[in-house]
């Protein structure tokens, strides 16, 4: 019996053998591809991880430049600051100094309208009275009130280099007359009465007016129409005393 049986058992080895080895690959032939679609999703996952580290990074270096151009920025505002800060500092100071310069020139001016020839001195006082008047609004700004000193100042010196006539009031010998008034720059002042028979001039010394002539008349009158464009230029004769006041 065991002659008969061996064979066969040897037989079936081989067999069982050989299907144990084709399951084997099969398995790892399954295992590599689970491996595989591991690995790549392993190298998807590392792909994504990198590209977003670079994202963040190129983030990181912008962020960074901001804050470095912001950080420029904050530090040239503040030199800025500390500059206006020193200009304002400046400014008060120098106010402090122009106003009591300004008040000296208002009353220079006052004092010289009133020592100067007596030609539209309602107008000039009102003027000087304004300024003073300005000196004292806080709602106008130092700069504008020196400006308008200045043109003042530049006015008075206008007059002595034009020509003007005008009509006024003038008191006579207790009353008071219609009259023309001449001026020629600050060299003379002198009127004449609307009916054409009285002139004078004005006396800087003496401080009055001062009769004239009859032969002065014609030259007056001449002068009145000149200043009133109603002539051309010519020369005429006028009685002259200098001034002690000086614009």
């Amino acid at each position: 019996m065991i002659r008969v049986c061996f064979p066969v058992l040897l037989l079936s080895l081989p067999l069982l053998a050989a299907d144990s080895v084709v399951e084997v690959e099969e398995r790892s032939l399954q295992q590599g591809q689970e491996s595989q679609v591991r690995v790549e999703a392993m190298d998807d996952e590392a792909t994504r991880l990198l590209r977003e580290y670079r994202d963040l990074q190129r983030q990181a270096d912008s962020l960074q430049a901001y804050n470095e151009n912001l950080e420029q920025m904050i530090s040239s505002q503040e030199e800025e600051i500390a500059s206006l800060e020193r200009q304002i500092e400046d400014i008060q100071v120098t106010q402090r100094e122009i106003v009591p310069l300004m008040l000296r020139m208002l009353d220079a001016l006052d004092g010289y309208v009133e020592r100067d020839l007596p030609f539209l001195l309602a107008e000039r006082r009102e003027r000087v009275l304004g300024l003073h008047a300005l000196m004292k609004r806080a709602n106008v700004e130092t700069p504008s009130k020196f400006r308008q000193i200045m043109e003042a100042y530049q006015k008075e010196s206008e007059y002595g280099r034009t020509i003007e006539s005008y009509q006024g009031e003038l008191e006579l010998d207790g009353s008071v007359r219609s009259v023309e008034f001449l001026r020629v720059g600050r060299l003379a002042l002198v009127y004449q009465t609307i009916d054409r028979r009285e002139s004078g001039y004005w006396h800087p010394q003496r401080h009055e007016w001062v009769p004239l002539d009859r032969d002065y008349h014609r030259a007056i009158r001449q002068g009145i129409r000149m200043a009133s464009r109603q002539s051309a230029p010519q020369l005429i004769e006028l009685p002259v005393l200098l001034s002690e006041v000086q614009p």
